[in-house]
C-alpha cells in the first residue's frame, strides 16, 4: 500500500485549483522572510496558496487543517559565477537590457508535495499524482507571483511625454544664428549647462543646484520673464533628436518636441553637424543612481566595520525605497515598538490573531518586520555581501491607503513617517497601552492674543515638530562674509568655488527651537472683541511631551517661481536637548478669553453675504485678483458685474484689499469657492488636492501664499485632523498622552542627499549599545563620523531621571 499517495487523496478536498483572481504567493513566507532559497524551502497551501517557511507550516496546518503543500527549494547553479564583472547600465531600469544589473546569483528549483502533519513528501513531478494535484501545481507555478503584480519588476524612468507647447510653437524671427560650438550664457560667464530658448534663442544658463554647482538661473529667469515655454539643452543635440534634452518650464519637467528639428533650424542649427558635449537631464539622474558616494551623509571613503546580529539587519531597496528602509531603522530602535512587534508579540500569536490572508494585516506585518529586523535570523553573514530582508509585504501593506507609497518613485521620509503612525494608529484602535504611535504623539497649545488683550487657546495634536532654520542665526557670519567675497571675485573672473572652498552657514539648533517659540504677528485676525480684523500675536507651547520627540527640519524651501530650494545649511544638533521651558502655561490669572462668536447685529454687511461665482468669474477674466472680485461682489450686495468692478477699481489701494475674508453668519462657517484652476496648479506641483484647497482657503486664494503655507505647515498632509478649533485651556483631551520632563537626548537621525525629497537618496544612522550605526539600505556598519549636522528628521528619546 503506498502511504504517502493515500494520504494525498484522503487530501484531496484541501486542493484547490487556481482561479485567475487567486492572490498566490510563492516567493515569501507571510509571517517570516523565509524563501525557496532558506534551509528546508518555501510551502504553499495548495488551498489558501499562502506561503510558510519550514518552521511555520505547522502553524497554518494547526490554524486551518490544510494538510497539503507544494515545497518549493532554490540552490544555486553550479556554473553560476557570485562576482560577475560591474557593467555599467546605459537606461534608467531595472530588470531591462542597459538596466541596472542586480548581480543575483542563477538559482534552479526543485519542486515535491508535502503532507501534514505526516510530514511526507511525493515527488514531482509524476504521473502518478491525482490529476487534480498536477493541474493546481501547473496553476501554481505558472502563475505569476501576487507580490510581483504589487511591484514592478522592471522599473523604468517615466517616458517623457511630447510637449502641449510644441506643435504651436512660437518664434521669433530676429535673425538669430546659433553656431554650432564656441556657446556663452548671455547673462553670465557660463559655458557649461547651457538652454537655448526655442522662442527668441536666447542662450541661457540653467538652474543652480543646492550644493552651488549648475547654473545661475538665468534660463528659468527669463522664462518667468517672457514666458517662452521650451528650452533645450547645447550640447545634447544630435542627429538623434530623441535623445535632446527639451525641458517645458510650465509643464515643469522634460519633454518631447516632435517638431524640434524645425525649431532649430529656424536658428540656422544644422542638427547633421552637432555633437553630444553634455549629459541630459535623465543622464544625470542615470550617474546619480549609479553613485551613491555621497560623501557626508553614507560616510564615503571610510573603511567601516560591518555588522551582523540582531537588531543590525539590512533593508533591500525595492526600488526607491530608501525613504521606507531609513525611516524603519530608526522606528524599530524605539522601545515601544520593539515591545509591541517583537519582545512582547511572538510571531505565532500575531499569526493566529491575524485574519485569514496575513499579508494584508498591519499589525501582523510589522509584527514579521520587527522579528525580521532585530532576530537576528536573516543578519549571520559575515561575507561583505551581507544578508538582508524585503520588506515586500509591509510596503504592500502599508501603501493599501495611499497610492503614492505604492509606486516605484521616490517619497518624503517625513511623509511616510507621518502616514506610519496613523495607519498603526489606526491599527491599534480600542488598545491604547498597545498603541505604539502613542510614544510619539504630543499636543501643542497655540495662544492669540488680540490688540484688546483678550486671549484664545487651540490645542492640536501632531507627531512631528516641524522647525525653520533661520539663517540669520548662523554662528560663523565672519566665514560666510569671506565665502561670499571670494564668490563674487571668482564669478567676475568666469571661474567657480570649487567644494573645498564652499562655506555652509552653521546654525544651532537652539536657535530653531527659538523661532519656534518666538512670538509671531498673525495680520488679519478677526477679533470677536473687536469685531474687526487685527494683528494678533501669536505663540506656541507643549502642553505634552512624549516619550518620542522628532524634529522635522525646514530644509526645503519655496524659491521665487515656486521652484523648491534645498538650504544648503548645517544645523549643530546637541546629544542632549532641555525643552523644558517650551511647555505652555495654559491660561493665567487675569487673562480673559475672547468670546467664541460675535452679535448678528455686529456683523458688517459684507460679512452677511455670499460671492455671486458668476460676478465673480467675470471679473477674475478680466484679470484682476480672485480674492478682490469676491470683496467687489460681497460689498456691491451681488448687485451685478459693472458695480463690483466700479467697487473695486475705486478700493485698488485700499490698505486691506489683501486681508483674509471672514466667512461667518450666525454662528456657521460659509465656505466660499476656491478657484479650480488655482487647485490644478498646486496639484501640478505634487501637493494633495485636499492639501491644496486647504492651502488656498488659508492664503485668500493666493497661489505663491498657499505654497509658502503648505511648506511651513508639513502637518497639514498628516491625515489625522490639524485644524485648531478653539479649546478650553483645561480640557483633558492630551491627559492620556504620556508626558514627563522636557529633556531629551539624540538616538537617530534620517538624512537625505539630493535636490528634493522625491529625489536623492534617505540613509539612517541609529545610536544602538552606545555606538553610531549607519543603515543605508543592506549596508549595516559601525559610524565613523554620523551627520548630526545634516539631518533631515532627528528622533530624540527622553531621558527618565
Amino acid at each position: 500500500m503506498d502511504i504517502p499517495m493515500e494520504l494525498l487523496r484522503f487530501n484531496l478536498s484541501k486542493v484547490r485549483i487556481p482561479e485567475p483572481t487567486n492572490r498566490i504567493y510563492k516567493h515569501e513566507c507571510c509571517i517570516s522572510f523565509d524563501t525557496p532559497k532558506s534551509e528546508g524551502g518555501l510551502f504553499v497551501d495548495m488551498f489558501s496558496f499562502l506561503a510558510f517557511g519550514k518552521d511555520y507550516v505547522m502553524w497554518n496546518y494547526e490554524k486551518t487543517g490544510n494538510a497539503v503543500y507544494l515545497c518549493i527549494k532554490q540552490s544555486p547553479k553550479s556554473h553560476s559565477p557570485e562576482n560577475r564583472p560591474f557593467k555599467k547600465p546605459t537606461l534608467l531600469a531595472i530588470g531591462l537590457d542597459g538596466g541596472f544589473d542586480n548581480q543575483e546569483i542563477e538559482y534552479e528549483e526543485t519542486y515535491s508535495i508535502h503532507i501534514l502533519p505526516d510530514n511526507v513528501f511525493l515527488q514531482w513531478p509524476s504521473v502518478e499524482l491525482p490529476e487534480k494535484v498536477r493541474l493546481a501545481v501547473d496553476k501554481i507555478l505558472i502563475a505569476e507571483d501576487a507580490e510581483r503584480k504589487q511591484q514592478v519588476e522592471s522599473w523604468v524612468a517615466d517616458k517623457k511625454k511630447v510637449s502641449i507647447f510644441a506643435i504651436n510653437l512660437y518664434q521669433i524671427n530676429a535673425g538669430t544664428i546659433i553656431p554650432s560650438s564656441g556657446w556663452k550664457c548671455c547673462k553670465c560667464d557660463k559655458v557649461d549647462n547651457l538652454w537655448l530658448n526655442l522662442t527668441d534663442g536666447m542662450i541661457l544658463c540653467g538652474r543652480k543646484n543646492w550644493d552651488g554647482s549648475g547654473g545661475n538661473d538665468h534660463a528659468v529667469e527669463h522664462y518667468n520673464l517672457t514666458k517662452y515655454p521650451l528650452s533645450v539643452k547645447l550640447g545634447t543635440i544630435t542627429a538623434d533628436l530623441e535623445a535632446a534634452d527639451v525641458f517645458s518650464y510650465p509643464e515643469d519637467e522634460s519633454v518631447e518636441d516632435p517638431l524640434l528639428a524645425d525649431h532649430l533650424s529656424f536658428f540656422g542649427i544644422d542638427i547633421s553637424s552637432m555633437q553630444k558635449t553634455e549629459m541630459t537631464t535623465s543622464e544625470r539622474e542615470l550617474d546619480q543612481n549609479t553613485n551613491f558616494d555621497w560623501n557626508r551623509i553614507e560616510e564615503s571613503g571610510h573603511e567601516m566595520q560591518r555588522l551582523t546580529g540582531p537588531g543590525y539587519t539590512g533593508l533591500y531597496n525595492l526600488g526607491n525605497s530608501c525613504y521606507l528602509a531609513a525611516t524603519m531603522q530608526v522606528i524599530f530602535s524605539t522601545q515601544h515598538f520593539q515591545k509591541r512587534y517583537f519582545s512582547m508579540q511572538s510571531l505565532k500569536n500575531a499569526f493566529i490573531a491575524a485574519p485569514a490572508d496575513p499579508t494584508v494585516n498591519l499589525n501582523t506585518q510589522l509584527a514579521k518586520l520587527g522579528h525580521g529586523l532585530l532576530s537576528g535570523r536573516y543578519s549571520i553573514s559575515e561575507t561583505e555581501n551581507q544578508n538582508g530582508i524585503q520588506p515586500k509585504m509591509f510596503k504592500s501593506v502599508i501603501s493599501a491607503s495611499h497610492p503614492e507609497f505604492s509606486t516605484m518613485r521616490q517619497q518624503d521620509a517625513l511623509e511616510f513617517f507621518l502616514h506610519l503612525l496613523d495607519q498603526v494608529e489606526r491599527a491599534n484602535v480600542g488598545k491604547p497601552n498597545l498603541d505604539p504611535s502613542r510614544s510619539f504623539k504630543f499636543y501643542i497649545e497655540e495662544r492669540l492674543q488680540c490688540s484688546s488683550g483678550k486671549v484664545s487657546y487651540n490645542k492640536r495634536p501632531d507627531y512631528i515638530l516641524s522647525l525653520n532654520i533661520p539663517l540669520s542665526e548662523a554662528t560663523n557670519r565672519e566665514e560666510l562674509d569671506a565665502f561670499n567675497k571670494l564668490k563674487e571675485e571668482k564669478i567676475s573672473q568666469g571661474t567657480e568655488v570649487s567644494s573645498e572652498e564652499s562655506v555652509r552657514p552653521r546654525v544651532p539648533l537652539d536657535a530653531c527651537l527659538a523661532s519656534f517659540s518666538a512670538p509671531e504677528y498673525v495680520p488679519g485676525f478677526y477679533s470677536t472683541e473687536l469685531n474687526a480684523k487685527i494683528t494678533a500675536v501669536k505663540t506656541a507651547g507643549f502642553t505634552t511631551f512624549p516619550d518620542y520627540l522628532v524634529l522635522h527640519m525646514r530644509r526645503f524651501v519655496m524659491e521665487e517661481g515656486w521652484v523648491p530650494k534645498k538650504l544648503d545649511v548645517f544645523v549643530d544638533v546637541p546629544d542632549v536637548i532641555d525643552i523644558s521651558h517650551m511647555r505652555s502655561k495654559g491660561l493665567q490669572l487675569g487673562e480673559e478669553l475672547l468670546p467664541d462668536t460675535v452679535v448678528e447685529s455686529e456683523l458688517r454687511p459684507e460679512l452677511m453675504i455670499n460671492a455671486d461665482n458668476d460676478i465673480v468669474s467675470k471679473l477674475a477674466a478680466m484679470g484682476f485678483k480672485y480674492s478682490h472680485c469676491q470683496k467687489a461682489a460681497m460689498n456691491t450686495s451681488n448687485v451685478g458685474v459693472e458695480e463690483a468692478m466700479n467697487w473695486l477699481l475705486s478700493h485698488m489701494d485700499d490698505a486691506d484689499i489683501d486681508a483674509p475674508i471672514i466667512y461667518e453668519n450666525k454662528n456657521e462657517e460659509i465656505v466660499l469657492p476656491i478657484n479650480e484652476a488655482s487647485v490644478e496648479t498646486l496639484v501640478s506641483f505634487g501637493f494633495k488636492e485636499e492639501v491644496a484647497v486647504k492651502a488656498l482657503r488659508a492664503s485668500d486664494g493666493n497661489i505663491e501664499k498657499a505654497t509658502d503655507w503648505i511648506f511651513s505647515h508639513p502637518e497639514a498632509s498628516n491625515p489625522i485632523d490639524m485644524d485648531a478649533s478653539p479649546s478650553n485651556p483645561h480640557s483633558s483631551t492630551d491627559s492620556d498622552l504620556p508626558d514627563g520632563n522636557g529633556k531629551y537626548k539624540l538616538i537617530g537621525l534620517v538624512s537625505h542627499v539630493g535636490t528634493s525629497t522625491h529625489c536623492g537618496h534617505y540613509v539612517a544612522h541609529v545610536l544602538k549599545e552606545g555606538r553610531w550605526v549607519i543603515f543605508n539600505d543592506t549596508k549595516v556598519a559601525i559610524s565613523i563620523n554620523p551627520p548630526k549636522d545634516l539631518g533631515y528628521l532627528y528622533f530624540f528619546e527622553r531621558i527618565n531621571s
